[in-house]
């Protein structure tokens, strides 16, 4: 080999050398490729007009607002009523309001929700129902929540959803929720969100002096038990914990025994804020699922005219601990609805075979939010080529094992989105690692036709978690399209 030859050799090795780092580099963050187009991917930033980022933008605001007033279901519930009702919906009170057209409220115990817009054709030729959840991880108070520990009053506490519990410790934390007395008074609480207001804190041990903690194992940071904040530090004439109850008393006019009556939860007091110097993502506690919430009560709540199927949004409770209780989906609550709704268009012809054929013949979306492929941990926690990816557009979950839609129903709700040029991508957990569930087999077992779909986030089920505005916006641009079809 003559010296040119080595010199281009031996420069030729020193540029792949200096290369496979970025090429490494490269192949971890891109979205994984393929057949079938998935090399083509593109982010959704780059798929939309100035115009539309301004769309963009005042979503993601409307939304922000949304989750800074709805910490419970109970305020979701509250505020979607309110939104409703200033865009002409009414409380469903008699069958004569069933007519197409009519927009209707029907509330479940102030702690789910569904609204209505009543198609141009009869319930039993289909409807367009999507599912969500309102409900959150937080933290609950127990029935008899004050107690002295040391010189400090404590909340005891019992934590609700899937958490990792050390997420908890060592942020504000505000206390809201309602409790109702015997006498028939209902008081809602609501300490920690207003500035100057006080917060509470679940202390964690410092550095210097937590040794005898260190054999903890991840998840046993702190212990379900020791998941209880700081109520109050300044003793009365008695104890703390004593002081703490008298004041609590007093300035909501209850007896001790009401908290046994009372629904009281811990929920993070932080705002939600824009994340990134780009400002491209959202930051907030509850945005699984109360993002899908947002969107489709939005979605329905902007349809303009009557669609063709009724369009139904239900926002239900309870899912993160199984959509159990009065409240949730698995309750009899939506079949019960729909009967009404049926009977009121059909009179003394109605009977159980007209509620079986309208749930043959309706199309649901379960929308629930799902995780995103976190660039820290990568394919540890994620299967490359099937993970979803923040700001990579509208996510159809694929879970494998039976539980997936019917290849013909997928093939539909992609057409449609195609159709309204909406970015799409799948997400499968990684095979023995992942899990969860939605609200969509409670509904597929009636014989709906049930598809699964979401947005990813960035620090799911944590106090503050992430999403793409531009998946935020184009999960509600779907769902108008879902609810407008004619």
């Amino acid at each position: 080999m003559s010296f040119s030859c080595k010199a281009v050799f031996r420069c030729t090795v020193l540029f792949v050398l200096l290369m496979i780092p970025a090429m490494v580099v490269a192949q971890e963050s891109a979205p994984a490729s393929g057949s079938g187009g998935w090399q083509s991917k593109r982010p959704g930033w780059l798929l939309i007009t100035p115009e539309q980022r301004a769309q963009v933008q005042t979503v993601a605001e409307n939304f922000k607002n949304y989750i800074d007033v709805a910490r419970t279901a109970l305020a979701s519930n509250r505020e979607m009523i309110r939104q409703a009702k200033s865009e002409g919906f009414v409380e469903f009170t008699n069958a004569g309001q069933v007519k197409p057209g009519a927009k209707l409220i029907i509330n479940n115990r102030d702690r789910a929700l569904i609204l209505v817009i009543v198609g141009s054709e009869p319930l039993t030729e289909g409807l367009h129902l999507i599912g969500t959840h309102q409900d959150s991880p937080h933290i609950d108070l127990k029935a008899r929540p004050v107690v002295q520990r040391d010189t400090l009053a404590l909340f005891k506490t019992v934590y609700y959803g899937g958490i990792k519990k050390y997420q908890w410790a060592n942020i504000p934390l505000a206390l809201v929720g309602r409790i109702d007395t015997t006498d028939g008074r209902t008081i809602e609480v609501s300490i920690g969100l207003k500035p100057g207001e006080p917060v509470f804190v679940i202390p964690d041990n410092a550095p210097h002096s937590d040794k005898p903690l260190h054999t903890r194992t991840y998840n046993d940071v702190l212990t379900g038990e020791e998941l209880d904040p700081v109520a109050g530090s300044m003793p009365g004439d008695r104890t703390t914990s004593a002081e703490v109850m008298r004041q609590l008393t007093a300035t909501y006019k209850i007896k001790e025994e009401d908290l046994v009556s009372a629904e009281l939860q811990l929920v993070p007091a932080s705002r939600p804020a824009d994340v990134g110097i780009d400002r491209g993502l959202i930051g907030g506690y509850g945005q699984d699922d109360r993002l899908s919430s947002f969107c489709a009560a939005r979605a329905l709540l902007d349809t303009q005219g009557t669609p063709r199927h009724s369009a139904i949004a239900y926002l239900t409770n309870f899912e993160e601990v199984g959509s159990g209780n009065t409240t949730g989906a698995g309750t009899e609550f939506f079949d019960t609805t729909l009967a009404r709704l049926i009977a009121a268009q059909q009179g003394g012809k109605y009977g159980d075979l007209e509620l079986r054929t309208a749930r043959h013949n309706a199309l649901m979306i379960s929308a629930d939010t799902n995780d995103g492929m976190n660039p820290l941990f990568g394919e540890l926690t994620s299967e490359g080529s099937n993970a979803a990816r923040l700001g990579y557009g509208v996510t159809l979950k694929m879970y494998g094992g039976g539980f997936d839609a019917p290849s013909e129903l997928l093939a539909k709700i992609r057409a449609q989105l195609d159709r309204n040029q909406i970015p799409w991508q799948t997400q499968t957990q990684k095979v023995d690692i992942g899990g969860g569930g939605t609200i969509g087999g409670f509904f597929s077992r009636k014989d709906m036709n049930v598809v699964d779909l979401g947005v990813p986030l960035l620090s799911m089920h944590s106090p503050y978690e992430m999403s793409s505005k531009v998946d935020v916006w184009n999960f509600y641009r779907f769902m108008a399209a879902f609810f407008g079809e004619k």
